[in-house]
């Protein structure tokens, strides 16, 4: 199996893209550390997961604060004895226009997005160091790349840009030290992050209706960014580093007819 024993950290770990991608690195021989704020969400995806609980721990708490990040790391050397891969997985979302943000809505889209990425990176890059390799992939988003009328997003848009950036600063900083850094950039994946700000009679309503948004004619699913997280943390990418890959079923690649 390609992850066998290969120590694998994955934040917003409970639910969505992040509880597919622990699903995928544990069928592949991983042992997996999940993060989460809710640590009930998180407990019920771990007995999902591996209801033997040898390959699977679980941190509970908001990844915006160092701490947090501390924990993930502290857990999965006492747990699995060290750090071969993190993924930076934990979001929000929710479109609100520019004029109605308020400030303490901006800081929680850059502490979960952006300081939620950099702290976990930071304190694990030295156990990755400690192996002489080691592999981050974090999820951005075409929102990074594109405004989209339809989904206001400045906030979540500029923290993600930031991860971007991150993304390329830290692949220059870190090539020499085998370790890489990659990043996803999904357009609309069906998660239950719609959930959080949509019923599920609107969701039904309105996710169908960027079916056509995207040239390949369909939303994304989890599996279609799984299986990209998947390979860019895998030695079968070990040429890529600093990329930012499209998983947008085509919206970044150019604009359609009318």
């Amino acid at each position: 199996m390609e992850f066998t024993n290969q120590v694998v950290l994955i934040t917003g770990g409970g639910t969505g893209i992040g509880k597919e991608v622990a699903r995928a690195f544990l069928a592949q021989g991983a042992k997996v550390v999940i993060n989460g704020r809710r640590q009930e969400v998180l407990s019920a995806t771990a007995q999902e997961l591996d209801p033997s609980g040898e390959r699977i721990a679980i941190v509970a708490g908001d990844i915006g604060e160092v701490a947090t990040a501390e924990k993930l790391v502290q857990t999965a050397v006492e747990r699995f004895d060290g750090v071969d891969i993190l993924i930076n997985n934990a979001g929000i979302f929710k479109p609100t226009p520019f004029l109605e943000h308020t400030e303490a809505d901006f800081d929680r889209y850059i502490n979960i997005i952006l300081k939620g990425s950099f702290f976990p990176a930071q304190i694990a890059i030295p156990e990755m160091l400690k192996k002489g390799k080691g592999a981050i992939v974090n999820v951005g988003s075409m929102w990074a790349t594109q405004a989209i009328g339809a989904t206001p997003s400045s906030a979540y848009s500029a923290a993600k840009a930031g991860v971007h950036a991150l993304t390329r600063n830290l692949a220059i900083e870190f090539a020499s030290q085998n370790i890489r850094i990659n990043t996803v950039a999904p357009a609309v994946v069906e998660t239950p992050v719609y959930n959080t700000f949509l019923s599920a009679e609107q969701v039904q309503e309105v996710l169908p209706s960027f079916n056509s948004f995207h040239p390949l004619g369909r939303n994304g699913q989890p599996q279609d960014v799984v299986e990209a997280i998947l390979y860019l943390a895998s030695d079968r990418a070990s040429w890529i580093t600093g990329a930012i890959l499209p998983i947008d079923g085509g919206v970044t690649a150019g604009r359609q007819a009318a």
